[in-house]
């Protein structure tokens, strides 16, 4: 029997996380559940709570070995940003707290693993993860948006890293050396 990598993918939100766990082994991935983490509309700290707790409670639950997490999308207002930095980093405390390595990936990455180009809208994005899992029906935005995330990692996420000459240092920064992507093509730096 072939070996499995389970994913647990999230994607990250103040007000809607979504959370995608897949089965990987033999080259096919099987879905194994998504849903999302909802806040309510209290001070800022209360939906971090909420946000970490879901996370860990998710990460336990899913008996994942990976986890990825789709990086923030830098919008035109600063404060929005901020705070989904901040729900992307409670997230990230939850995965590390559990003891899961975490892969992060840009939403061009993501969207290009799972449509074939980075540009896909959401619907294409849910129909997409629908077709590659068999699932009867498509999941909602966010945890299409997660389950994607999985994919992302599980059809090349370390294959990409390599090919791009990542590294993690003892701090997991990441080095880059030789090679980066430009409009979705590995060019040489």
């Amino acid at each position: 029997m072939a070996a499995r990598l389970r994913i647990l993918g999230i994607d990250p939100g103040l007000r809607v996380t979504g959370f995608g766990v897949i089965d990987c082994g033999g080259g096919q991935a099987r879905y194994v559940t998504s849903g999302v983490i909802r806040t309510v509309d209290t001070d800022l700290p209360a939906r971090l709570r909420t946000i970490f707790e879901g996370v860990q409670r998710v990460a336990a639950e899913a008996d994942a070995q990976v986890a990825a997490v789709e990086q923030v999308f830098v919008n035109v207002n600063p404060r929005s940003t901020l705070m989904l930095g901040q729900a992307r980093g409670a997230a990230i405390a939850a995965l590390v707290a559990a003891g899961l390595p975490v892969s992060e990936y840009t939403a061009l990455q993501v969207k290009q693993a799972v449509a074939g180009h980075g540009r896909a809208a959401k619907p294409q994005i849910q129909a997409m993860v629908a077709r590659l899992l068999s699932l009867a029906a498509e999941p909602s935005p966010d945890a299409a948006d997660a389950l994607a995330c999985a994919l992302c990692h599980a059809h090349g996420g370390a294959l990409v890293g390599a090919l791009l000459g990542q590294t993690r240092t003892p701090l997991g920064a990441t080095k880059r050396r030789g090679v980066r992507i430009r409009r979705g093509r590995l060019v040489q730096s």
